[in-house]
């Protein structure tokens, strides 16, 4: 599932993980979530991320953090 979501080339955005076909890093994803702003607006301002891939890196994010407190 991963592979579906990210990429990671040293030409786009200097290397950095991003939502696969797009130049968006992932760490944009979950900086304006931590900032508080809301996933639909994140959503309006990135359309390329697109809701299901937004869904889906939270929701890998949640399974890492569980495997690790684990």
């Amino acid at each position: 599932m991963m592979n579906d979501l990210f990429e990671t080339k040293p030409e786009v955005v200097s290397g950095a993980l991003v939502f696969k076909g797009t130049r968006i890093p992932v760490e944009i994803l979950f900086e304006n979530l931590a900032a508080g702003v809301p996933l639909d607006e994140i959503l309006e301002s990135y359309p390329a991320i697109g809701r299901e891939r937004a869904e889906a890196a939270i929701m890998l994010a949640v399974r890492q953090f569980e495997r690790d407190a684990a």
